[in-house]
């Protein structure tokens, strides 16, 4: 004889079983109607992909040996001036992102740096971490810092790198209203970690590719050791190095999941 715990049990398992199988029976005919959509060209489309990852821009694909130096600019000035006159000595353009607490605190080397041909992107105006902003203070933000440079310099800004690298969809949905391009980086020198002149030059060296976007810091303590050896290793691998502004691609292009900018024919 079944006690009428033991029945209750089994009646309660029974449910859970049932429920979940008309979950999963739910989720499957909402997709197979959504992939209808799609076969005829409806809506069902955005439905599946009005989630996906805004995914900024890492590396341009190219055939080119082209890669870009950038240069984040937070805190701190002391060897912005050598790193100008070693880019000045091997004739290399790059881009600076710059903080706007940093334009504010140094205009004269910001001027500096658009004198001498360098491009410059924001990286914020006070380096907060933007994914946890709301959209509003965001686009803030970013309006703020972009005036302070454009003021300065009389150059339009249109590059934007998050700081501490973090962003979420609103954070590039922000910039893109702002008419942005949101840029990361596929080689990261680490140099902000205190690597030795060796240790950067090794890591640098080891994963430089076609069209590779290199990370660095205005302050950060061995780069301007590093920086010549670095220059002087790419070229000697057949490495030509260009503003990001100039290597990106502006229209026809996709982002795959990678984050390499791809031209669309």
């Amino acid at each position: 004889m079944i006690s009428f715990k033991s029945r209750s049990k089994k009646i309660i398992f029974k449910t859970i079983t049932f429920k979940a199988l008309v979950s999963v029976v739910s989720v499957a005919l909402v997709l197979c109607a959504c992939l209808v959509g799609v076969a005829e060209g409806e809506v069902a489309e955005v439905f599946l992909l009005s989630k996906s990852r805004k995914i900024p821009i890492y590396s341009v694909d190219m055939e080119e040996k082209i890669a870009c130096f950038t240069f984040d600019a937070a805190y701190g000035s002391d060897k912005t001036e050598k790193i100008l006159d070693i880019l000045d000595e091997y004739d290399v353009k790059v881009t600076f992102f710059l903080v706007g607490f940093w334009v504010d605190k140094y205009p004269e080397l910001v001027a500096k740096i658009s004198e001498k041909g360098h491009e410059i992107g924001t990286h914020s105006n006070m380096h907060e971490h933007m994914s946890k902003m709301s959209e509003q203070d965001v686009l803030s933000d970013l309006s703020v810092s972009v005036k302070k440079i454009e003021d300065i310099t009389g150059k339009k800004v249109d590059l934007f790198r998050a700081p501490y690298g973090e962003y979420d969809n609103e954070v590039v949905e922000c910039a893109e209203k702002l008419n942005l391009y949101t840029v990361q980086w596929s080689v990261d020198s680490l140099d902000w970690k205190g690597l030795s002149v060796d240790e950067m030059t090794g890591r640098v060296v080891s994963r430089i590719h076609e069209g590779a976007i290199m990370l660095y810091h205005n302050n950060s303590d061995h780069i301007v050791e590093a920086l010549p050896r670095i220059i002087e290793l790419l070229k000697d691998r057949g490495y030509s190095f260009k503003r990001v502004g100039d290597t990106i691609y502006r229209e026809n292009y996709k982002i795959d999941n990678n984050g390499k900018q791809i031209r669309i024919a």
